[in-house]
């Protein structure tokens, strides 16, 4: 039987392939025929054209902030990525990463879709777990870790061993909305008006919380008042706000898991430091700047955005381990 760890994201999926590695990471997006409902392109192709569609095309995101809007959809682009990677020839099965907490009905939709594109067998752990395993941290029955997963649509903030998890909870913030926000931002005071991948590639390129940073980056998009294209230079201190406004937030949830430990937990917790995964950690100083906030450590993968699909990857290879750490 093919083993696969699929991390089915809001913005992105990731697929690992017992015994290849990492064999896909592409643009959770499809566009749609309008009038037909149809899926036209998949993927980063379909994502490559949000914002140039003409008026019959539809670009849609079939998962949103953790949560499956369109199973019909999303049951396409699963299937289509799977056809990418995998021969057809044998029974699939797959570990799908999901949010901290994640709800039996949300389950249930995600065991639909994956049913749908083909897959024999399904299971289902928790992103720390999984992240955790990513970036090598030995878990044990006797060892809390800390850990915090920032993704596109919803970040995950646990306190967990072997054992389960002793306090953690999953929100609705993530890399998504600093990039509306940053396009709010734009708009409020460049007068620009910039798009969603403008704003995306601005956060991943120049997005900053070292102070005072001067990095800058031309930007294009057209002016409010005027109506024409124009550029803009943006800084990483021009940007910070709609950046630090989040990360604040997602500090203040995981000061509250933090307060529900156990004293002992909470010493242990405070030794080891926090292990932060996600995309959106590798940002310059946001590392030392949870650091700082939480007054623990912060550990950063080499990979952040691949460390729990990576972790996944361990578990599938390791049945023992699933059987700790799945979801029943």
């Amino acid at each position: 039987m093919l083993k696969l760890a699929i991390d089915f994201g809001t913005a992105m999926t990731k697929i690992y392939k017992l015994g290849s590695g990492i064999v896909l990471a592409e643009a959770t997006c499809v566009t749609v025929q309008k009038d037909s409902g149809e899926p036209r392109a998949f993927g980063n192709d379909a994502k490559r054209l949000l914002g140039k569609t003409a008026d019959q095309t539809d670009v849609v995101f079939p998962v949103y902030e953790g949560e499956i809007l369109s199973e019909r959809l999303a049951g396409a682009l699963l299937d289509h990525f799977l056809k990418k990677v995998v021969r057809r020839s044998g029974s699939i099965e797959a570990l799908f990463c999901v949010p901290c907490g994640f709800k039996d009905e949300s389950r249930e939709k995600v065991y639909r879709v994956a049913k749908a594109a083909g897959i024999s067998r399904v299971n289902f752990a928790e992103t720390p777990f999984l992240s955790a395993l990513g970036q090598d941290v030995p878990l044990s029955e006797s060892n809390p870790v800390f850990a915090i997963d920032i993704g596109a649509g919803v970040t995950s903030i646990a306190t967990f061993s072997l054992d389960g998890i002793i306090a953690g909870i999953s929100m609705n913030v993530g890399g998504n909305n600093m990039d509306i926000h940053i396009i709010d931002h734009i708009a409020d005071n460049f007068n620009l008006k910039i798009g969603s991948l403008t704003s995306e590639k601005l956060k991943n390129t120049v997005g900053s919380l070292i102070e005072d940073d001067n990095q800058s980056s031309i930007i294009n998009g057209r002016d409010i008042s005027t109506g024409k294209p124009r550029s803009v230079s943006v800084s990483s201190q021009d940007i910070e706000f709609p950046i630090r406004i989040y990360i604040d937030k997602i500090i203040e949830y995981a000061e509250l898991v933090l307060r529900k430990l156990p004293a002992e937990v909470s010493a242990a917790v405070g030794k080891n430091g926090v292990y932060l995964s996600g995309g959106v950690t590798a940002m310059a100083g946001l590392a030392d700047y949870i650091a700082r906030k939480l007054q623990m450590d912060a550990h950063l993968s080499g990979d952040p955005q691949m460390a729990v699909v990576l972790g996944g990857g361990r578990a599938v290879g390791n049945p023992a381990l699933l059987r700790r750490i799945r979801l029943e």
